[in-house]
């Protein structure tokens, strides 16, 4: 399904990424795990098109997206939920939401019709369509943000530090929704802060470290290792809620 060879990426002349080496499955989940600017994010980025890699090969589902710009990577399907969300404040969400199918010109029939789809996940997202997007809690637009990028019918989400700053019951929430994404057999990269969150439900997981690929393993095996706790968790993460 996605794979990543050899991806490097520099700001000037500083290395973020150093030759990282991805594989994920359609109905997988693949945790990044990794301390603050270690390239979690960059990694993201550069196989969303928006940042531009050194050198490596990315492909999906045997389609070669390397060189691609971004808005041509999501007509293939791959869309990223970017930390921060980056909706419209002022439009309402029924606006935002249709701004994740603008690359398929559909009419707005169309686009209503698969607002309706894409919401029977999203009850709080539904309910509130004809809010202002600015006006709903953090929480309500994650989900609203995960929403849109649904609506652009990708092959591959990946989500950019989706927990952060959200009460634990949405974060139940969102990861019950990913669990539900992957099991319809859609891949998701998700970047993580909170390792406990995400290894509770990725098949497996990286551990990022310096640009470079660390730890990469079954999710479950990573979650006991005293090695990734070394390598990714700082003694006062350990006690993050």
């Amino acid at each position: 399904m996605l794979d990543v060879r050899d991806l490097a990426v520099r700001y000037g002349e500083i290395p973020a990424v150093r030759g990282i080496d991805l594989h994920l499955e359609a109905g997988q989940m693949l945790a990044v795990l990794g301390r603050n600017g270690a390239g979690k994010t960059t990694t993201l980025r550069a196989i969303a098109g928006s940042v531009a890699a050194d050198r490596g090969r990315v492909e999906l589902g045997g389609e070669d997206l390397t060189g691609l710009p971004a808005e041509q990577r999501v007509r293939h399907g791959v869309v990223l939920v970017p930390e921060g969300r980056h909706l419209f404040p002022d439009l309402t969400v029924a606006d935002n939401l249709a701004m994740g199918a603008y690359h398929r010109k559909l009419r707005r029939r169309a686009i209503a019709e698969e607002i309706e789809i894409v919401t029977e996940d999203f009850p709080r997202v539904r309910e509130r369509l004809l809010q202002p997007a600015g006006s709903l809690s953090g929480g309500e637009q994650q989900l609203v943000a995960v929403a849109r990028a649904l609506m652009s019918r990708p092959r591959l989400l990946m989500a950019d530090e989706p927990s952060l700053g959200l009460a634990p019951i949405v974060v139940e929430m969102l990861y019950e929704l990913f669990a539900g994404l992957r099991a319809a057999g859609l891949a998701l990269l998700v970047v993580e802060q909170y390792a406990d969150v995400a290894l509770g439900v990725a098949d497996r997981a990286v551990v990022i470290d310096k640009g470079r690929v660390a730890l990469d393993g079954d999710a479950q095996d990573l979650a006991r290792s005293a090695e990734l706790l070394n390598a990714y968790l700082s003694p006062d993460e350990e006690t993050t809620p």
